[in-house]
This record gives C-alpha cells, structure tokens and sequence, in this order.
C-alpha cells in the first residue's frame, strides 16, 4: 500500500510531498528515511524495497527546495526564510502524520549525508520520541564550512539572500572529488559507478546541478554548527541506539575521520553507538552494486535487534 502525503512546511510557504510505503503484512516498526543535499527521497526506492520486504513501513518526503516539494512548488533549490531547522521540523511533521496513520509503532530514522544531519538535528530536540537512528555518510566537523559562512553572510547582509552565487557550492563542496580521478561530471565523490553517477546528474527530480540560493547555502552550513560536539551530543538520549555507517573512501566523512568523530561525541557524553565503515567505497554506499543489500540488511539487522531488545 502507498500514501501519498502532503503538508504545510516550517517555512510558511511551500507545500511538502511525502509517501508511506507500507508492506503487505503485519508491520514490525516503521522506518523515517531522509534524503540528502540535492536529490529526493525515490533515490532510495532499493532501500525503501527491503526495508519493506523486512517488515517495515518506509515514510519519506522530498524537503524544501527538492524533489517534488520544489517542483510543485517551483522553489528549485530555495527553502524559505526560516533558518536551519526548516528540514528538521518537516521531518518531525511527516513523523506525526505517519504516526496517526500507524500507531504505536516502534519509530526509527535513516538519515543519509544531509539527512544524516537533519537526523542529528531531530534526535537532539525529538530523541525520546525514537526507538533508534541510523545515519550514514555523516560529517564530522565539515572543511571550509566557516570560510564559506563568511563569505555567504556578506551576501545577506548586501541583500542577495534569494540570489544564487554560483561559486557557492564549489567553494564548499568542489574538494571532495580529490581522490575521484579524473572528473567529468562533479559528483564522482557520491559513487564509483559512472552509471550511478549519471543517473544522479541527470535525475530530473535532483537539484543538484540546479542553483541553490545564497539563504540556502547558509541554512546548509548553519546545519553542522547545529550538530557539532559534545554539545550537540549531549541533548541526544542516552537510551537511544544509533548505528553510524560510512564509507571509507567518503570525503563527506573525511574518509572515516569525521565519521568516528560523531560517534566519539555520542561516546563521551554516554551513548550507545555503533560504527561501520565499508572499506573502499565512497559516499553513496547504498548505491554501490556490490554492498548494497549488505548495507540495507545491516540496517535492518540494527533495528531487529533494538526491536529484540525490546521484548
């Protein structure tokens, strides 16, 4: 069975597309996946598939900015003016309609890269009302997030706010194709797979190589301040398990050094985390031929045993 969802966003302007997925027999939990910088929620339809065929019912929407959310909406790439917490109170928005559609039910997140941060964000402010998180290709602390905050807040302060600086998004994101060989497209950092690669740049649901505007960008980078350290760490329940999963060869995760430095946060301030990196692989570990059953079964072999745990 599918449903098909929509509501009002944090932002007070856009109208956000989300789907319930929801397998022919009785349901174990049901499962939030939420989508990175740039693309849509059916990227995922794999994991989506094998989430179900476990048991579980998948909610997901495509945010602001995204997806059909932005086409609907003819906002590519803009997500309002409401701050970096946009996506995050979307996502807790799309929890309460799947949860009156399906009560009582154990409640998990899979967050990938940005979503991997918009998760962060949720289990810090709605923690207690999960039963465990999974987030994958998560950075630690980000490079050259600060030097592009700098030049992004004179932007606003001149009153581009809306405008796109197209120089942006390379200054932030262009280094992370410096293992990749030679580049064609841009976003050889995501995959190995020139097949994956294309089909990721071609998409016509991604936004990826469509502008995204100064304000934007902002609420992108005010986004790791807001899930950065112990400090973030500490307003995550201690109680709730958390299964931290990357690639080796991810330069999101600082090919592995950030992404041990999330679960070293979690450590220290007394949290139950689990660790995985996938040796050789990059960004989009989900993607890859080769692993990624393996990488779906993984996660779904956490929530079983959280869910057994349970018992």
């Amino acid at each position: 069975m599918l449903h098909e969802v929509k509501f009002e966003s944090f932002n007070e302007r856009d109208t956000v597309y989300g789907w319930i997925y929801v397998p022919a027999c009785e349901p174990k939990g049901i499962v939030q996946l939420i989508h990175g910088f740039g693309e849509h929620s059916r990227r995922y339809f794999h994991m989506i598939v094998r989430f179900m065929e476990a048991g579980y019912i998948v909610a997901a929407d495509d945010h602001v900015g995204h997806g059909k959310t932005a086409l609907e909406n003819d906002t590519w790439g803009n997500w309002g003016d409401k701050g970096c917490h946009t996506m995050m109170e979307d996502e807790h928005r799309m929890k309460e309609i799947a949860c009156e559609i399906y009560p009582n039910l154990p409640y998990f997140l899979y967050g990938h890269s940005m979503g991997s941060m918009i998760a962060r964000d949720f289990m810090a402010k709605y923690g207690d009302e999960l039963t465990g998180a999974t987030i994958c290709g998560t950075p630690g602390v980000f490079p050259v997030a600060d030097e592009t905050l700098a030049k992004i807040d004179r932007l606003l302060a001149e009153g581009k706010g809306d405008d796109c600086d197209p120089d942006l998004g390379g200054e932030l994101l262009g280094w992370m194709c410096e293992r990749c060989g030679e580049i064609k497209l841009g976003n050889e950092w995501i995959c190995h797979d020139p097949y994956v690669q294309q089909d990721h740049a071609a998409d016509p649901f991604d936004a990826f190589t469509k502008p995204t505007s100064n304000r934007a960008m902002k609420d992108f980078v005010d986004m790791f301040a807001a899930v950065e350290g112990v400090e973030w760490a500490a307003k995550v329940p201690t109680d709730l398990p958390i299964y931290n999963i990357a690639g080796d060869q991810d330069p999101v995760g600082m090919y592995g050094e950030g992404v041990y430095q999330v679960s070293n946060w979690l450590a220290r301030t007394g949290h139950d985390v689990i660790t995985e990196l996938y040796s050789g692989f990059r960004h989009e570990i989900h993607n890859y031929a080769e692993i990624k059953d393996e990488v779906a079964d993984g996660i779904i072999e956490f929530m079983d045993d959280v869910l057994g745990e349970l018992e």
